[in-house]
């Protein structure tokens, strides 16, 4: 059984922000009108959820100033852009979360989790379809967890241990190739190599050709992951899903953390695009984990802002937080090191460190930052070097899929960053 929540006072101090304090409304798009509540004298009530997962934390009144907080100016700074932002249309709504090594600083709803059927708040318990934070959060986690016991080797052809992937000249492809993306693997196989269920897929993974040789040319690539998450199962006896549970999630508290949301967390969940006709809320947005039962090494994670910042604060401290270690500290630094790949790019082992996919990166950040992005809209970067974590959850494709939100996120980091390392008057 995971641990109990055991919030600290004071630990999130904001339940929403849905007013603005001039009284003034940006120009609104017809698509997201219903945003105008958020700004003016319209104030949205929040939408509180009493299931068996909601803590007390989500009654504080949402203008008390916690004991430790995000300098005023620069918390009102970001809320001024996310509002605008959302005004603007390049999201419906978000959860943002910033905080150090000893807790969180400032922890705000903002929007709406849906416009369509119907307008829902977001809430600070809104569960987010972290698209690709599940690559870093799940399967290199679990991977780095698999070295760290001696189970599986860095340098290890991948073909070790997935006898069929060695097909079509994959032979020598490392597991660390695959973590850095520098594999010679396409970015992502054909939709329609799922159409016959998992199996014919796998299959047909196994036989797709390279592209480049290995170690050749950086490109991101899905089907490393999908590939990845196959070798956690493979080397453990047991699925992606519950390992990561079992040996992160769960030890560190992350209650509302994983794959295949229930019906409580499903409920709870932002809306995004729709499929066949309906809206996807709770079920995972990326065509091919769909296609493959919701669980897979590249897309399908679920999660809170709240417990993602525990897992920042886990890697802020090494592995470490509150008694419960995760991760070695050497497993964590070997894990978040600069490794340069082709076109002078800077990755670590399944982060992001400074690439052509960092523009949510924060500007003022320490060359020891390592972070992520997700297509849905997510963002997770922590900086060892500032004693900073920047989560923000922002919903960018609903209700028509035309969202933006890497600039957003990056500014946010960047005001973070500079005001960590601001000198005092």
């Amino acid at each position: 059984m995971p641990p109990a929540l055991g919030l600290r006072p004071g630990e999130f101090v904001r339940t929403a922000a849905f007013s603005d304090d001039d009284g003034k409304c940006p120009m609104l798009t017809r698509r997201s009108w219903l945003v105008g509540s958020l700004c003016g004298s319209i104030a949205m009530p929040l939408v509180r959820y009493r299931g068996a997962f909601a803590s007390d934390a989500l009654d504080t009144p949402p203008n008390v100033v916690a004991p430790r907080s995000l300098d005023s100016q620069v918390a009102e700074e970001i809320r001024r852009d996310i509002r605008d932002r959302i005004g603007e249309g390049e999201l419906s709504g978000c959860v943002l979360l910033v905080g150090d090594s000893r807790g969180p600083l400032m922890h705000e709803a903002f929007g709406f989790a849906a416009l369509e059927p119907r307008p829902v708040p977001a809430t600070l318990d809104t569960l987010f379809d972290l698209a690709s934070l599940t690559k870093p959060l799940a399967t290199a986690m679990s991977i780095m967890l698999l070295v760290e016991q001696r189970a599986i080797e860095l340098a290890s052809p991948a073909a070790r241990h997935l006898a069929d992937f060695g097909q079509a000249g994959k032979e020598t492809v490392t597991i660390e190739q695959l973590l850095t993306h520098v594999s010679g693997l396409t970015a992502d196989n054909a939709l329609s190599d799922y159409l016959e269920g998992p199996e014919v897929a796998w299959d047909r993974i196994d036989a797709l050709p390279l592209l480049d040789p290995p170690g050749a040319r950086f490109r991101y690539s899905d089907v490393g992951f999908l590939v990845l998450g196959r070798i956690v199962e493979q080397v453990s006896g047991v699925r992606l899903d519950r390992f990561a549970a079992e040996r992160f999630y769960e030890p560190l508290g992350m209650i509302d953390t994983g794959f295949v949301p229930d019906a409580e967390r499903r409920r709870r969940a932002i809306t995004t695009e729709q499929r066949d006709g309906n809206w996807i809320r709770g079920d995972v947005h990326d065509p091919r984990a769909h296609a493959l039962g919701g669980v897979a090494g590249h897309a399908g994670l679920f999660a809170t802002a709240r417990d993602l910042a525990r897992m920042a604060e886990a890697l802020l401290g090494g592995g470490l937080r509150e008694g419960v270690r995760v991760l070695a500290p050497e497993t964590v630094a070997l894990m978040t090191a600069d490794r340069t790949v082709p076109g002078e790019q800077i990755r670590s082992l399944g982060w992001d460190k400074r690439s052509g996919f960092s523009s949510n990166r924060g500007e003022s950040f320490t060359d020891r930052a390592f972070g992520h992005g997700g297509f849905t809209g997510t963002s997770f970067w922590v900086d060892p070097g500032c004693d900073r974590y920047v989560i923000f959850l922002g919903n960018r494709l609903h209700p028509d899929g035309r969202g933006n939100v890497n600039r957003l996120a990056g500014r946010i980091g960047t005001a973070v960053g500079r005001s960590a390392t601001a000198k005092p008057n």
